[in-house]
Parts: C-alpha cells; sequence; structure tokens
C-alpha cells in the first residue's frame, strides 16, 4: 500500500512540475475560471499519461515548494465536474493527506488521476477554452494542442519508482498509529481497530448522548496505512458505526425554526475494505428536507433579506438583529430549500460581515451552510 505522505515528499523531490505531477496553491472551483483551469490540468495530464497515474498536489506554493495546506475538502463530486467536461474523463480521486509541520485542520490536498488509454478532450466551451480542445503536457504546462494529437511515450517506470518507494511497512505503520493516539487526548476516546488483518484505521471524537443515542463530533479518522483523513468538526453530529468489513459513519444536520430543530440525516459515508488489498470509500446522499408554512418562511425571507441590505449599506443593526445575524446561515438554508433559490447569493452578500464578527461561531456555520447547499445542489 502506498504512504500518501511520502508519495508526496517523493513528487515535491521533483522541485519543478512536470509532465505526471502539478502542484496548485488552492482550488477555485467557485468560478468559471478556476473550474476551466482544473479542468485543463487533469484533461492534460490524463493524455499526457495513459500508463501510469499522475498527480496534482493542493497546498503547496508554487514559488518556493512551501507546504502550506488547505482546508478539508469534501466534496465528493469531483468526478461529476469532469465528467460534465470531457469525452472520455479518466476517474479521479481526491484525497486529504495529514502532513508533518501543519496545523491540524489544513491537509495538503492529493488528486490522482487514474490512466485512461484514450485522448481526452472538452465536450462543451468553459471559460475561454473552445469545445473540443485537447490539452497535453509539455514540461510544467498544460498547453491546447491544434493538430492531431496522439498519445505519448508514457512516464511510466519514472512513476512506478515513485510509487515504490512511499511503499509502507511496518515501522510506518506503528509511527502512525502511536502519532495519532499522542495527538487525541483521552476525552476524545482515540482508538483503532485492524480490517481485513491488513487496514488500519484510527478514530477519536466528542461522545454526546441525545434521547440515550450517541453522537460524535471533532471527529477524526485517519487510515493509516493510506494516510487519508475524515474530519467532522465540532459542530457536525455524526454517528459511527462498525462490522467487519466496513466503518460507517451518518452524518446529521440539526434544521428548524427557533428552538423547534430536529436531527436530520445527510450523508451516510462507508470506508469498504475488500479481500483483495483494496478499499472503497462510497457516499450516500441521504437528505431530505423539511418544509414549512409559506407564510413564516416568507416572514424569514424578508427579514433576512432586510438585515443583509443594512450590512450592505453600512446601516446600524438592532440589538434585534444583531441576534438575528446568528440565525441567517440557518434560516436562508431553510428559505433555500422551500423555494428561494436565490436564498444562497443573499448570504453570500453578507460574508464578510459575518467572517469579521468576534465570535467565529457564525462563520463556521457559514461554511456548513454552504456545504451542505452545494451538498443539495449535486443531487
Amino acid at each position: 500500500m502506498i504512504n500518501k505522505r511520502l508519495l508526496i515528499k517523493n513528487l515535491l523531490s521533483h522541485n519543478d512540475e512536470n509532465s505526471f505531477y502539478d502542484k496548485k496553491q488552492r482550488l477555485s472551483l467557485g468560478s468559471k475560471e478556476g473550474k476551466a483551469k482544473f479542468i485543463k490540468h487533469i484533461c492534460a495530464l490524463s493524455n499526457s499519461n495513459p500508463e501510469n497515474n499522475s498527480y496534482i498536489l493542493i497546498g503547496i506554493r508554487d514559488e518556493d515548494n512551501e507546504v502550506i495546506g488547505v482546508d478539508f475538502f469534501d466534496d465528493s463530486k469531483i468526478q461529476n465536474l469532469v465528467n460534465a467536461y470531457l469525452i472520455n474523463p479518466p476517474n479521479i480521486q481526491y484525497e486529504n493527506i495529514p502532513f508533518p509541520g501543519l496545523p491540524r485542520y489544513k491537509v495538503i490536498g492529493l488528486v490522482t488521476i487514474h490512466p485512461k488509454e484514450k485522448i481526452s478532450h472538452l465536450s462543451k466551451f468553459i471559460w475561454k477554452y473552445p469545445r473540443g480542445t485537447v490539452f497535453y503536457r509539455r514540461g510544467s504546462n498544460s498547453m491546447p494542442l491544434l493538430e492531431e494529437f496522439k498519445l505519448p511515450n508514457s512516464n511510466r517506470e519514472i512513476v512506478e519508482s515513485i510509487e515504490k518507494n512511499a511503499r509502507n511497512n511496518i515501522e510506518l505503520t506503528l509511527d502512525g498509529v502511536f502519532d495519532f493516539f499522542n495527538r487525541h487526548k483521552e476525552e476524545y476516546h482515540p482508538k483503532y481497530k485492524v480490517f481485513k488483518e491488513q487496514f488500519v484505521l484510527c478514530w477519536a471524537g466528542k461522545k454526546t448522548m441525545v434521547n440515550e443515542e450517541e453522537f460524535y463530533s471533532r471527529v477524526d479518522i485517519e487510515l493509516i496505512n493510506e494516510q487519508v483523513q475524515l474530519f467532522y468538526s465540532a459542530l457536525d453530529e455524526v454517528k459511527i458505526k462498525i462490522n467487519h468489513h466496513s466503518f460507517i459513519i451518518i452524518e446529521y444536520i440539526t434544521l428548524g425554526l427557533e428552538k423547534d430543530e430536529v436531527k436530520y440525516p445527510l450523508e451516510k459515508t462507508i470506508v469498504h475494505f475488500k479481500n483483495n488489498g483494496k478499499l472503497d470509500i462510497i457516499k450516500e446522499f441521504l437528505f431530505e428536507p423539511p418544509t414549512y408554512d409559506s407564510k413564516i418562511i416568507n416572514h424569514i425571507y424578508e427579514n433576512s433579506n432586510n438585515i443583509v441590505n443594512n450590512i450592505e449599506n453600512n446601516i446600524p443593526l438592532s440589538v434585534t438583529e444583531h441576534e438575528d445575524v446568528h440565525r441567517l446561515p440557518n434560516n436562508y438554508l431553510i428559505c433555500y430549500l422551500n423555494g428561494f433559490l436565490d436564498a444562497r447569493e443573499q448570504l453570500e452578500k453578507a460574508k464578510d460581515y459575518i467572517k469579521n464578527l468576534e465570535d467565529k461561531t457564525t462563520y463556521i456555520k457559514y461554511k456548513e451552510v454552504n456545504r451542505v447547499l452545494r451538498k443539495v445542489k449535486y443531487h
């Protein structure tokens, strides 16, 4: 099994980007330009490596190769983006890799592009790139091709050598387990479990009881053999189930008006271990949004819009409006789920104000709501 931390270090030892790997400080998939550039690099790396994996590292400063890290990225539908814009799209995988020296909430994003012996090209126009464009790698650059393209000689031997030098051994596995336990206090109950006599999974979280049901928050899950990390924040609530071949996390979201709040299952993540030394991480969307009386939702929507309007125009907020700001992300989410589809744009207008609040809880909730909105949009 490949040790992903060693793999990243081995890739970074090639100081310059090349035809089998690229590095980025961050992904900007919220804009058309950001999406287009990401699709371009995926297409180029796939076409230039028909016989071996190719990689993109996220969280690396380009000028000096400094490892700065990025926030956790849990968008499991990134493959859908690639499928939507490419003919013959490669299979890709995005993983959050904890890395020495980074803060607890920062990781390196590792994008693995699996080989595909067919030429990929754009299926539609995106940003400034026309339909039908074929991209390839020339050194560290992803270039459009203006002539007939043939799959090149691959980087198979050099990539195989890099991956071979990143294989796990018993010492690395044990070091990973001890490191996980040392990083987590006793009140988070760090545990480990071995699956299929070869996969070691560690997890820790803060347990709370709600109506005699166990929920966990601030959950860290690390696949020691793969150095892949899953994370749920202090505001998340999850249930955990374990059987002989799977580790299952069911994430819940608390929604409601004022104090009338209910926990709704949002998404199930299944880490499934196979007998052949492989594993799958499967996500299943579970959310069934609540509906409310239209008059109540209209009132909440208008009140929220008035607050945003005052923020935009630098009109001082009343004491009541200050209190309502803390419920603004939750209220706009409920409005969106009940048919007010521009609620997301309205919430975005208040982003800077919310971000600058002294109490960061509202901003964390803002990011959580945007994550839920993104998932709902995909489904």
